[in-house]
């Protein structure tokens, strides 16, 4: 019996979730059993095989201290089973923006109230505990599959892109403090995993053009809002 393809990305399922007495929204796509992710998010980061990926919305000065606990809690709810990625923001998920090229499609959530470049001066003010909800979150989908050098290269390589938009849209920053990257491909296909997913690969630059569209209409609506 032939396997069905696993849902597209830009068909990711807009849910509901309640908390602080009203109802935010979560995105849930969930591409099943046999997908590799790599993705930088609080829950199920690293490598490995996850099965889901919720975004959740949270409000604005989100203050648990479980974001494990509480993301795992909504993917239940939303009936997800087994491994996942859980991704938080307080940007609105309900205004995401999809793109693809090729094959590699890219869903971006953004809110860059506060934005700045990645490398500033110590100035003594780092943090140890729970990650705070990112706002610029990236979610990248390849229909072949990656070595796990390729995987960590796509990673580079959206990040590289959004970048650039921000830089196009003259945000004067190269992200949010808090922001979240994941990359899903299969487990298994039809030929070799791919061993490159750099700008200049085939596969690394079809990621860089879909999260370059996405994460530049994402942020440039974000401007829009104010937020």
């Amino acid at each position: 019996m032939p396997v069905a393809p696993a849902p597209a990305l830009a068909d990711a399922v807009l849910l509901g979730h309640e908390e602080d007495g009203r109802r935010w929204p979560l995105l849930v796509w969930a591409p099943g059993p046999g997908t590799r992710m790599v993705s930088s998010a609080v829950l199920g980061g690293g490598i490995g095989e996850r099965a889901w990926v919720v975004n959740a919305q949270v409000p604005p000065g989100y203050a648990r201290l479980d974001p494990v606990a509480h993301l795992r809690a909504l993917a239940a709810r939303a009936g997800l089973e087994g491994a996942g990625v859980g991704l938080m923001t307080a940007a609105p998920v309900a205004d995401r923006r999809c793109a693809a090229d090729g094959g590699a499609e890219a869903v971006v959530t953004a809110g860059i109230g506060v934005r700045g470049w990645a490398a500033v001066p110590d100035e003594g003010t780092g943090t140890v505990g729970p990650p705070r909800p990112g706002t610029v979150n990236i979610i990248v989908s390849l229909p072949v599959p990656l070595t796990d050098a390729a995987l960590v290269n796509a990673v580079a390589t959206a990040t590289e892109a959004k970048v650039q938009a921000l830089v196009e849209l003259g945000a004067d920053a190269s992200g949010t403090p808090t922001d979240a990257v994941c990359v899903a491909c299969p487990a298994t296909g039809d030929t070799e995993p791919e061993p490159f997913a750099g700008p200049r690969s085939l596969w690394g630059a079809r990621v860089a053009r879909a999260v370059h569209r996405a994460t530049r209409e994402a942020c440039a609506a974000a401007l829009a809002r104010g937020d």
